[in-house]
């Protein structure tokens, strides 16, 4: 069976809504206010401009900062080696550090990202997190010029690793990305709560493939 991980929201924390709180307190003064802030913000051209490599960061900041009234500096200061500063999430990252082992004792198992990140982002993670090293292949987008949901950056991991479309199973926070998964003809889990990934990934894998982290007793 074929893991392909989305990271931000999945291993590793994404809260746009309390990057803005931090960053720009006086746009944000509200929880509802600040999610709107952080969707005007990351889902726009501006933003996945950078994401897919076809923006500097400083562009990107030029154009959001022109666009929505916002202090260049305060931006520069949120994002500006924010690569550096993701968390990874600890059910989730717990999760993934049980199937390389399984996989290495011979399961049969891959293990693959697919994630709209940005390069300079993209290799942060992958200098600091070791674990980021141990997957079998992956794509980001900054590096492809592509983006999730587009199709082209599905086909070209598929492509890459010979993944059989009925032996893969995708995980992403998003329900677009997911969709296209589907329509692409792979398994797809909506990741909207970490804590419940285990036990809902458990059912695509090997019978002799077993999550002890799917039993919240055993995660104390």
């Amino acid at each position: 069976m074929n893991v392909v991980f989305d990271l931000g929201a999945v291993l590793f924390a994404w809260e746009p809504a309390r990057l803005v709180q931090a960053h720009l307190p006086s746009h944000a003064p509200t929880d509802a206010a600040a999610a709107a802030l952080g969707r005007a913000l990351f889902h726009h051209d501006d933003w996945t401009g950078f994401d897919c490599g076809t923006r500097t960061l400083d562009d990107a900041i030029a154009r959001m900062s022109a666009r929505l009234a916002l202090p260049a500096e305060s931006l520069h200061a949120m994002l500006d080696g924010l690569g550096e500063r993701l968390a990874p999430i600890d059910v989730t990252v717990a999760m993934l550090e049980e199937l390389l082992v399984q996989r290495d004792a011979g399961e049969p198992l891959r293990l693959y990202y697919l994630s709209n990140m940005p390069v300079p982002f993209a290799r942060a993670l992958e200098r600091r997190h070791a674990f980021m090293r141990r997957f079998d292949g992956g794509v980001f987008s900054g590096d492809v010029k592509f983006l999730k949901p587009e199709r082209e950056i599905y086909e070209l991991l598929a492509m890459r690793h010979g993944l059989d479309p009925e032996q893969t199973v995708f995980i992403d926070d998003s329900a677009a990305n997911v969709e296209m998964a589907r329509a692409f003809g792979w398994h797809a889990i909506h990741c909207t709560a970490p804590d419940k990934l285990p036990a809902q990934l458990q059912r695509y894998l090997p019978v002799s493939t077993t999550l002890s982290v799917s039993n919240p007793r055993l995660r104390a």
